[in-house]
């Protein structure tokens, strides 16, 4: 698989873009990255300033999934400019980007998973929620998060160190997982831990579904509305979970269409990592109706209770 993610690279280069081609991908990732994270501000800017979302486990999750994705996004366009104007990076430089964006990107199908945990325990649970959500299970909850990912991604620098010469740490590639953590043994971890994953995560929104589900039988109008909430979760984790098997399509899209792999690795790269963060501020900070009032406040500057 690292000689994979080699023969990528070069494919990569060998049928690189147009100049004209080359910019307007770029403006259009600058646009959109920018665009998303702009959004993702003002809602964080509305939570920080109304402390009455301070004390809601639902908004506090919410919240760190915005600045979770800031974070994604903000990484994911940085290397994707890097690929077209430095082509090759040291590896020393590479590794701490690569690193913060795979634990990003993982945290978002957990959060996602405990956002419809608290769904569930709302509408199911209501007598017991604010006993089992309170805040600090909430921080505690996210503190895991970022443990579970971490926990998942560090042993592939550990392996690296461990195994790779000291002149690997000063070359120059094309800056994607597989060649900052090259072998074949990390590349079945990674197969491994996306499983999981993918268990883990789809297991808690099923569960809750159905819950929900069974609860809205009863025409409460909470419990359809959280039912319709917990869908959404679970389109969004399945755009999430795309980069679970973005390898294996990029290396069926290389042997399909190598004269266009650029543009299918663009295609990829919108789907995977843009698309499901674009839509993360329209469906949990817009539709929600508390959540738009204020925010409707802070845009054109109104003042009331």
């Amino acid at each position: 698989m690292s000689g994979g993610a080699s023969a990528n690279a070069s494919v990569v280069i060998q049928y690189r873009d147009s100049l004209a081609k080359a910019v307007v991908k770029n403006v259009l990732v600058l646009a959109i990255g920018l665009s998303v994270n702009y959004i993702n501000v003002g809602l964080m800017y509305t939570f920080c300033k109304h402390q009455i979302f301070y004390w809601d486990p639902r908004y506090i999750l919410f919240s760190h999934l915005v600045v979770n994705d800031m974070i994604q996004m903000s990484l994911s366009v940085v290397l994707f400019v890097i690929s077209y104007t430095l082509h090759r990076i040291s590896v020393s430089a590479c590794t701490p980007v690569i690193l913060l964006a795979l634990v990003t990107t993982e945290n978002t199908p957990l959060n996602l998973a405990c956002m419809a945990a608290e769904c569930y325990v709302a509408v199911c649970l209501p007598l017991r929620h604010a006993r089992i959500c309170t805040v600090r299970r909430t921080l505690v909850l996210i503190a895991l998060i970022w443990t579970t990912s971490l926990v998942s991604i560090l042993p592939d620098l550990f392996v690296t160190l461990a195994t790779q010469p000291p002149e690997f740490f000063s070359s120059r590639i094309f800056c994607l997982r597989q060649t900052a953590f090259p072998g074949e043994l990390l590349v079945q971890k990674q197969e491994i831990s996306y499983i999981a994953f993918l268990v883990l995560v789809w297991s808690v929104i099923i569960f809750t579904y159905f819950k929900i589900l069974f609860a809205a039988q009863a025409a409460s109008k909470d419990a359809k509305k959280a039912r319709r909430t917990v869908v959404l979760h679970g389109v969004q984790v399945l755009l999430c979970m795309t980069s679970y098997v973005a390898p294996v399509l990029k290396e069926a899209l290389l042997r399909w269409f190598p004269e266009n792999y650029s543009d299918s690795l663009f295609a990829c790269y919108v789907v995977v990592q843009v698309l499901p963060r674009a839509i993360s501020p329209v469906i949990y900070g817009v539709r929600d109706k508390c959540f738009r009032k204020f925010l409707k406040r802070d845009l054109f500057c109104k003042s009331g209770p």
